[in-house]
Protein backbone atom coordinates (compact mmCIF):
# COMPACT_ATOMS: atom_id res chain seq x y z
CA UNK A 1 0.00 0.00 0.00
CA UNK A 2 1.26 3.81 -0.76
CA UNK A 3 2.52 5.31 2.80
CA UNK A 4 -0.46 8.02 3.04
CA UNK A 5 0.09 10.77 4.70
CA UNK A 6 -1.15 11.24 8.64
CA UNK A 7 -4.08 13.22 7.63
CA UNK A 8 -5.16 10.81 4.95
CA UNK A 9 -4.85 8.18 7.35
CA UNK A 10 -7.43 9.85 9.71
CA UNK A 11 -9.64 10.82 7.35
CA UNK A 12 -12.94 8.47 6.56
CA UNK A 13 -13.33 6.61 2.50
CA UNK A 14 -16.36 8.28 2.22
CA UNK A 15 -18.25 10.89 0.45
CA UNK A 16 -20.67 13.95 1.75
CA UNK A 17 -23.22 12.54 -0.12
CA UNK A 18 -25.16 9.55 -0.73
CA UNK A 19 -26.58 9.96 -4.49
CA UNK A 20 -29.46 9.00 -5.97
CA UNK A 21 -27.91 6.52 -7.98
CA UNK A 22 -26.68 4.81 -5.20
CA UNK A 23 -29.93 3.77 -3.96
CA UNK A 24 -30.75 2.81 -7.23
CA UNK A 25 -28.40 0.93 -7.45
CA UNK A 26 -28.80 -0.62 -4.21
CA UNK A 27 -32.77 -1.20 -4.56
CA UNK A 28 -32.61 -2.28 -8.44
CA UNK A 29 -34.68 0.22 -9.54
CA UNK A 30 -34.69 3.60 -10.72
CA UNK A 31 -36.78 6.40 -8.87
CA UNK A 32 -39.77 7.54 -10.13
CA UNK A 33 -39.30 11.37 -8.79
CA UNK A 34 -35.94 12.45 -8.48
CA UNK A 35 -36.84 15.06 -6.12
CA UNK A 36 -34.10 15.00 -3.39
CA UNK A 37 -30.58 17.13 -4.57
CA UNK A 38 -32.44 19.90 -5.37
CA UNK A 39 -31.54 19.51 -9.06
CA UNK A 40 -33.35 21.47 -11.35
CA UNK A 41 -35.62 19.23 -13.02
CA UNK A 42 -36.90 21.70 -15.33
CA UNK A 43 -34.04 21.57 -17.31
CA UNK A 44 -31.08 23.62 -19.15
CA UNK A 45 -31.98 26.38 -21.53
CA UNK A 46 -32.54 24.50 -25.10
CA UNK A 47 -30.31 27.35 -26.16
CA UNK A 48 -27.64 25.56 -23.38
CA UNK A 49 -28.38 22.36 -24.96
CA UNK A 50 -28.16 23.54 -28.41
CA UNK A 51 -24.74 24.99 -27.69
CA UNK A 52 -23.42 22.09 -25.72
CA UNK A 53 -24.38 19.48 -28.57
CA UNK A 54 -22.51 22.12 -30.98
CA UNK A 55 -19.63 22.14 -28.94
CA UNK A 56 -19.37 18.41 -28.40
CA UNK A 57 -18.04 17.94 -31.49
CA UNK A 58 -14.64 20.08 -30.42
CA UNK A 59 -14.42 18.34 -27.38
CA UNK A 60 -10.81 17.27 -28.61
CA UNK A 61 -9.77 20.42 -27.89
CA UNK A 62 -8.94 21.45 -23.82
CA UNK A 63 -11.41 23.97 -22.65
CA UNK A 64 -9.76 27.65 -22.17
CA UNK A 65 -8.17 27.12 -19.00
CA UNK A 66 -8.71 31.34 -18.37
CA UNK A 67 -12.63 30.87 -18.80
CA UNK A 68 -12.00 33.68 -20.65
CA UNK A 69 -15.46 34.10 -22.36
CA UNK A 70 -17.57 33.05 -19.94
CA UNK A 71 -15.84 35.25 -17.57
CA UNK A 72 -16.19 38.12 -19.43
CA UNK A 73 -19.81 37.73 -19.85
CA UNK A 74 -20.94 36.79 -15.91
CA UNK A 75 -18.11 39.98 -15.08
CA UNK A 76 -20.80 42.11 -17.71
CA UNK A 77 -23.89 40.26 -15.92
CA UNK A 78 -22.84 41.31 -12.21
CA UNK A 79 -21.49 44.65 -13.15
CA UNK A 80 -17.50 43.99 -12.25
CA UNK A 81 -14.66 43.20 -13.80
CA UNK A 82 -13.53 40.28 -15.62
CA UNK A 83 -10.64 39.66 -12.97
CA UNK A 84 -13.17 40.15 -10.35
CA UNK A 85 -14.37 36.71 -11.58
CA UNK A 86 -13.24 33.10 -10.92
CA UNK A 87 -14.88 29.72 -12.58
CA UNK A 88 -14.45 26.20 -11.04
CA UNK A 89 -15.80 22.93 -11.48
CA UNK A 90 -19.31 23.64 -9.56
CA UNK A 91 -19.37 25.92 -5.99
CA UNK A 92 -17.98 22.77 -4.59
CA UNK A 93 -15.04 22.97 -6.60
CA UNK A 94 -14.50 26.63 -5.72
CA UNK A 95 -14.72 25.38 -1.91
CA UNK A 96 -11.92 23.25 -1.84
CA UNK A 97 -9.92 25.58 -4.08
CA UNK A 98 -10.85 28.48 -1.01
CA UNK A 99 -10.04 25.99 1.96
CA UNK A 100 -6.80 24.90 0.07
CA UNK A 101 -5.35 28.87 0.04
CA UNK A 102 -6.88 29.56 3.40
CA UNK A 103 -6.53 26.14 5.76
CA UNK A 104 -3.88 23.98 6.86
CA UNK A 105 -3.32 21.37 9.87
CA UNK A 106 -5.36 22.91 13.14
CA UNK A 107 -6.66 25.56 11.45
CA UNK A 108 -10.36 27.11 13.15
CA UNK A 109 -12.86 27.48 10.35
CA UNK A 110 -16.05 28.54 11.47
CA UNK A 111 -19.72 27.16 9.53
CA UNK A 112 -22.99 26.40 10.65
CA UNK A 113 -23.77 22.95 12.37
CA UNK A 114 -25.76 21.13 10.32
CA UNK A 115 -25.27 23.17 6.89
CA UNK A 116 -23.55 22.01 3.74
CA UNK A 117 -21.49 19.17 4.26
CA UNK A 118 -19.18 19.72 1.00
CA UNK A 119 -17.26 22.74 2.89
CA UNK A 120 -16.61 20.40 5.61
CA UNK A 121 -15.50 18.12 3.68
CA UNK A 122 -12.95 19.92 2.35
CA UNK A 123 -12.13 21.98 5.72
CA UNK A 124 -11.02 18.06 7.21
CA UNK A 125 -9.40 17.12 3.86
CA UNK A 126 -6.62 20.08 4.38
CA UNK A 127 -6.58 19.71 8.26
CA UNK A 128 -9.07 22.54 9.57
CA UNK A 129 -10.47 22.48 12.93
CA UNK A 130 -14.24 22.54 12.45
CA UNK A 131 -15.86 25.35 14.63
CA UNK A 132 -19.83 25.25 14.42
CA UNK A 133 -22.51 27.11 15.95
CA UNK A 134 -25.91 26.05 16.08
CA UNK A 135 -29.26 27.15 13.61
CA UNK A 136 -31.23 29.88 15.37
CA UNK A 137 -35.42 29.23 14.41
CA UNK A 138 -34.27 27.29 11.52
CA UNK A 139 -31.62 29.77 10.27
CA UNK A 140 -28.07 30.39 9.87
CA UNK A 141 -27.19 32.49 12.52
CA UNK A 142 -24.82 35.84 11.74
CA UNK A 143 -24.16 37.05 14.77
CA UNK A 144 -23.03 33.78 15.86
CA UNK A 145 -20.66 33.34 13.08
CA UNK A 146 -18.93 36.28 13.45
CA UNK A 147 -18.59 35.53 17.21
CA UNK A 148 -16.88 32.03 16.93
CA UNK A 149 -15.23 33.49 14.22
CA UNK A 150 -13.89 36.27 16.37
CA UNK A 151 -13.13 34.38 19.36
CA UNK A 152 -11.27 31.63 17.23
CA UNK A 153 -9.35 34.38 15.33
CA UNK A 154 -10.95 32.18 12.41
CA UNK A 155 -9.60 33.49 8.50
CA UNK A 156 -12.79 31.51 7.11
CA UNK A 157 -16.55 31.93 7.56
CA UNK A 158 -19.24 29.90 5.64
CA UNK A 159 -22.30 30.84 5.29
CA UNK A 160 -25.13 30.12 3.08
CA UNK A 161 -27.70 32.52 1.74
CA UNK A 162 -30.34 31.19 1.06
CA UNK A 163 -29.82 28.30 3.20
CA UNK A 164 -29.43 24.78 2.53
CA UNK A 165 -31.09 22.33 4.07
CA UNK A 166 -34.14 24.93 5.44
CA UNK A 167 -34.74 27.09 2.29
CA UNK A 168 -34.63 30.32 4.83
CA UNK A 169 -32.96 33.59 4.12
CA UNK A 170 -31.92 36.70 5.68
CA UNK A 171 -32.46 40.39 3.95
CA UNK A 172 -29.70 42.20 1.98
CA UNK A 173 -29.65 44.51 4.96
CA UNK A 174 -28.82 41.92 7.71
CA UNK A 175 -25.98 40.30 5.41
CA UNK A 176 -24.51 43.27 4.52
CA UNK A 177 -24.16 43.97 8.02
CA UNK A 178 -22.50 40.63 8.43
CA UNK A 179 -20.24 41.38 5.66
CA UNK A 180 -19.09 45.14 7.19
CA UNK A 181 -17.83 43.31 10.77
CA UNK A 182 -15.95 40.43 8.92
CA UNK A 183 -12.67 41.26 11.09
CA UNK A 184 -9.48 42.14 9.30
CA UNK A 185 -7.30 39.35 8.07
CA UNK A 186 -10.35 37.17 7.73
CA UNK A 187 -12.79 36.19 4.73
CA UNK A 188 -16.30 35.10 4.57
CA UNK A 189 -17.31 32.87 2.31
CA UNK A 190 -21.13 33.67 1.12
CA UNK A 191 -22.68 31.33 -0.98
CA UNK A 192 -25.81 32.02 -3.18
CA UNK A 193 -25.88 28.86 -4.98
CA UNK A 194 -29.84 29.45 -4.53
CA UNK A 195 -29.09 33.41 -5.24
CA UNK A 196 -31.71 33.48 -8.36
CA UNK A 197 -34.47 32.14 -6.63
CA UNK A 198 -34.41 34.71 -3.79
CA UNK A 199 -36.95 37.64 -4.43
CA UNK A 200 -35.89 40.40 -6.01
CA UNK A 201 -33.80 43.05 -4.02
CA UNK A 202 -32.93 40.74 -1.29
CA UNK A 203 -29.45 40.19 -1.86
CA UNK A 204 -26.72 42.55 -1.18
CA UNK A 205 -25.46 44.41 -3.54
CA UNK A 206 -22.00 43.00 -5.45
CA UNK A 207 -18.93 45.29 -3.93
CA UNK A 208 -15.61 43.73 -5.70
CA UNK A 209 -13.80 46.51 -3.70
CA UNK A 210 -14.59 44.63 -0.20
CA UNK A 211 -11.64 42.51 0.31
CA UNK A 212 -13.32 40.38 3.41
CA UNK A 213 -15.97 38.17 1.39
CA UNK A 214 -16.32 36.10 -1.63
CA UNK A 215 -19.98 35.52 -3.26
CA UNK A 216 -20.29 31.80 -5.09
CA UNK A 217 -23.00 31.36 -7.45
CA UNK A 218 -23.26 28.70 -9.90
CA UNK A 219 -24.97 26.89 -12.76
CA UNK A 220 -26.23 24.00 -10.79
CA UNK A 221 -29.68 25.42 -9.58
CA UNK A 222 -31.55 28.14 -11.48
CA UNK A 223 -29.79 27.29 -14.80
CA UNK A 224 -30.45 23.79 -14.69
CA UNK A 225 -27.10 22.34 -15.10
CA UNK A 226 -26.14 20.43 -12.32
CA UNK A 227 -24.40 17.84 -14.14
CA UNK A 228 -22.32 19.96 -15.98
CA UNK A 229 -20.17 21.21 -12.72
CA UNK A 230 -19.86 24.94 -13.74
CA UNK A 231 -20.13 27.48 -10.85
CA UNK A 232 -18.22 30.67 -10.31
CA UNK A 233 -16.81 33.25 -7.40
CA UNK A 234 -16.97 36.76 -7.27
CA UNK A 235 -14.16 38.85 -5.62
CA UNK A 236 -11.71 41.39 -5.19
CA UNK A 237 -9.30 41.27 -7.67
CA UNK A 238 -6.69 39.94 -5.73
CA UNK A 239 -8.01 37.48 -4.05
CA UNK A 240 -9.73 36.17 -7.46
CA UNK A 241 -6.17 36.02 -9.36
CA UNK A 242 -5.00 33.90 -6.54
CA UNK A 243 -7.01 31.10 -7.03
CA UNK A 244 -4.64 30.48 -10.10
CA UNK A 245 -2.36 29.31 -7.79
CA UNK A 246 -3.88 26.65 -7.27
CA UNK A 247 -6.89 26.19 -9.27
CA UNK A 248 -7.22 23.20 -12.16
CA UNK A 249 -7.18 24.89 -15.03
CA UNK A 250 -8.39 22.72 -16.98
CA UNK A 251 -11.23 21.69 -14.71
CA UNK A 252 -14.34 23.28 -16.62
CA UNK A 253 -14.53 21.44 -19.99
CA UNK A 254 -15.09 23.15 -23.06
CA UNK A 255 -18.78 21.63 -23.40
CA UNK A 256 -19.41 23.43 -20.25
CA UNK A 257 -18.29 26.29 -20.88
CA UNK A 258 -20.03 26.63 -24.10
CA UNK A 259 -23.21 25.60 -22.27
CA UNK A 260 -23.12 28.02 -19.25
CA UNK A 261 -22.91 30.86 -21.56
CA UNK A 262 -25.67 30.43 -23.62
CA UNK A 263 -27.80 29.59 -20.31
CA UNK A 264 -26.36 33.13 -19.11
CA UNK A 265 -28.23 34.45 -21.99
CA UNK A 266 -31.14 33.33 -22.09
CA UNK A 267 -32.66 35.58 -19.81
CA UNK A 268 -36.34 34.31 -20.67
CA UNK A 269 -35.58 30.65 -19.78
CA UNK A 270 -34.22 31.64 -16.67
CA UNK A 271 -37.30 33.54 -15.42
CA UNK A 272 -39.13 30.47 -16.82
CA UNK A 273 -37.88 28.33 -14.67
CA UNK A 274 -38.22 30.87 -11.66
CA UNK A 275 -41.85 30.79 -12.14
CA UNK A 276 -42.11 26.58 -12.41
CA UNK A 277 -40.36 26.60 -9.24
CA UNK A 278 -42.71 28.99 -7.50
CA UNK A 279 -45.90 27.00 -8.44
CA UNK A 280 -44.09 23.63 -7.74
CA UNK A 281 -43.36 25.12 -4.20
CA UNK A 282 -46.42 26.23 -4.18
CA UNK A 283 -48.27 22.81 -4.74
CA UNK A 284 -45.27 20.75 -2.71
CA UNK A 285 -46.47 23.43 0.39
CA UNK A 286 -50.14 22.12 -0.29
CA UNK A 287 -49.30 18.69 -0.29
CA UNK A 288 -47.64 19.00 3.13
CA UNK A 289 -50.60 20.88 4.70
CA UNK A 290 -53.13 18.51 3.33
CA UNK A 291 -51.32 15.57 5.42
CA UNK A 292 -51.05 17.59 8.51
CA UNK A 293 -47.44 18.95 7.85
CA UNK A 294 -45.75 22.61 8.35
CA UNK A 295 -44.35 23.63 5.01
CA UNK A 296 -41.60 26.28 5.71
CA UNK A 297 -41.01 29.54 3.83
CA UNK A 298 -38.65 28.78 1.21
CA UNK A 299 -36.16 30.76 -1.17
CA UNK A 300 -34.86 28.08 -3.04
CA UNK A 301 -35.80 25.93 -5.28
CA UNK A 302 -36.81 23.15 -2.47
CA UNK A 303 -39.48 22.76 0.32
CA UNK A 304 -38.53 21.92 3.95
CA UNK A 305 -41.68 20.27 5.66
CA UNK A 306 -41.77 19.97 9.26
CA UNK A 307 -42.73 16.51 10.37
CA UNK A 308 -43.73 17.69 13.59
CA UNK A 309 -41.69 14.97 16.05
CA UNK A 310 -37.81 13.82 15.86
CA UNK A 311 -35.10 12.82 13.77
CA UNK A 312 -36.12 8.95 13.67
CA UNK A 313 -40.18 10.15 12.54
CA UNK A 314 -38.65 11.96 9.90
CA UNK A 315 -36.19 9.13 8.80
CA UNK A 316 -38.75 6.76 8.86
CA UNK A 317 -40.53 9.51 6.29
CA UNK A 318 -38.03 9.69 3.72
CA UNK A 319 -37.40 5.59 3.91
CA UNK A 320 -41.15 5.12 3.43
CA UNK A 321 -41.30 7.33 0.62
CA UNK A 322 -38.05 5.97 -1.00
CA UNK A 323 -39.83 2.51 -0.78
CA UNK A 324 -42.47 4.50 -3.01
CA UNK A 325 -40.44 5.58 -5.72
CA UNK A 326 -39.83 9.12 -4.47
CA UNK A 327 -36.33 9.95 -3.42
CA UNK A 328 -36.08 13.48 -1.51
CA UNK A 329 -33.43 13.85 1.55
CA UNK A 330 -33.49 15.85 5.26
CA UNK A 331 -31.57 17.37 7.23
CA UNK A 332 -29.09 15.27 9.15
CA UNK A 333 -28.37 17.72 12.69
CA UNK A 334 -30.93 17.79 15.73
CA UNK A 335 -33.47 20.01 15.80
CA UNK A 336 -33.78 20.55 12.14
CA UNK A 337 -33.34 16.99 11.26
CA UNK A 338 -37.36 17.03 12.31
CA UNK A 339 -37.90 18.16 8.73
CA UNK A 340 -37.55 16.25 5.18
CA UNK A 341 -36.58 18.05 2.37
CA UNK A 342 -38.31 18.54 -1.15
CA UNK A 343 -37.15 19.72 -4.37
CA UNK A 344 -39.04 21.72 -6.70
CA UNK A 345 -40.26 18.74 -9.42
CA UNK A 346 -42.39 18.30 -12.18
CA UNK A 347 -46.51 17.73 -12.32
CA UNK A 348 -46.28 14.02 -12.36
CA UNK A 349 -43.69 14.11 -9.77
CA UNK A 350 -45.76 16.19 -7.53
CA UNK A 351 -48.91 13.88 -8.38
CA UNK A 352 -46.81 11.07 -7.45
CA UNK A 353 -46.20 12.71 -4.30
CA UNK A 354 -49.37 13.49 -3.38
CA UNK A 355 -50.53 9.93 -4.14
CA UNK A 356 -47.88 8.37 -1.74
CA UNK A 357 -47.08 11.10 0.79
CA UNK A 358 -50.06 9.72 2.83
CA UNK A 359 -49.34 6.62 2.48
CA UNK A 360 -45.82 7.05 3.47
CA UNK A 361 -46.47 8.79 7.00
CA UNK A 362 -49.37 6.29 8.04
CA UNK A 363 -46.45 3.61 7.45
CA UNK A 364 -43.85 5.84 9.29
CA UNK A 365 -46.17 6.31 12.05
CA UNK A 366 -46.59 2.54 12.77
CA UNK A 367 -43.41 1.83 12.14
Amino acid sequence: MPNYTPLVESLPSTVPFVGPETQERARGSAFQARVGANECVFGPSPKAIEAMAGAASEAWKYGDPENHELRSELADHHGVFIENIVVGEGIDGLLGYLVRMLVQQDTPVVTSLGAYPTFNFHVAGFGGRLVTVPYKDDCEDPDALLDAMKRENAPLVYFANPDNPMGSMHSAERVQAMIDDVPDGCLLCLDEAYGEFAPEGSLPKIDVSHQRVIRMRTFSKAYGMAGARVGYAIAHTDLATAFNKVRNHFGVNRVAQAGALAALKDVDWLEHVKSSVRKSNEVIADIARENGLTPLPTATNFVTIDCERDGAYAKRCVEELVKRDIFVRMPFVEPQNRCIRISSGTDADLELLAKQLPLALKAAQTA
